[in-house]
């Protein structure tokens, strides 16, 4: 199908949240383009980031947007690349990887915290449990983590989009818990 594209423009404001900077915006400034059907497409320009976002004749959005908060004062850094690469999968619906991000997420968790490397998943499930990082009452949701993690690494199986923020809303809270709230209560020193 052929579009007209238009130079950028005011035009109606959108709201949505970027995918590139994770910002809930309203934007008024971008390009539309419409096909001899009258189909409009829109490219809305961020006013945080100034990166393009596209949507569809469906109003489906590319990229979609970054699913979790940030999560300060991680002081490993391949934990924090791989949890904005789960974040970053989520926006392209890419829920399989999500959960196989969550899964290793919680691998690099254990070593960075003193487990041996080369281990079985399971053993850095047991170290995260005995040395308490992992909330009691949450020891559930990481054999959740393990079970969808199995399921998509083992199996002929897609995750779903449910199971991927579920996933990621449990990690965001963990590396919460392990590295940004203790960051947070530390007094400065005088």
């Amino acid at each position: 199908m052929i579009y007209d594209w238009y130079n950028i423009i005011t035009q109606a404001s959108k709201s949505y949240t970027c995918g590139y900077c994770g910002n809930p915006i309203a934007s008024e400034k971008g390009y539309f383009a419409i096909n001899q059907f009258g189909q409009k497409i829109y490219i809305y320009v961020c006013h945080n980031c100034a990166k393009p976002t596209f949507f569809d004749d469906l109003d489906k959005q590319t990229p979609g947007s970054i699913y979790g908060e940030v999560v300060r004062h991680i002081d490993d850094a391949k934990i924090k690349d791989l949890y904005e690469e789960a974040r970053k999968c989520f926006s392209t619906s890419s829920f399989t990887a999500v959960v196989l991000c969550c899964r290793k997420i919680l691998m690099h968790i254990a070593v960075a915290k003193g487990a041996s490397e080369n281990q079985s998943f399971i053993s850095y499930v047991e170290y995260l449990s005995t040395k308490n990082y992992i909330p009691p009452d949450a020891k559930d949701w990481v054999d959740y983590i393990r079970e969808k993690g199995n399921e998509a690494n083992h199996e002929i199986t897609i995750m779903a989009e449910e199971e991927a923020k579920n996933l990621l809303s449990f990690i965001q809270m963990l590396l919460k818990i392990i590295y940004e709230f203790p960051a947070n209560t530390k007094k400065p020193v005088l």
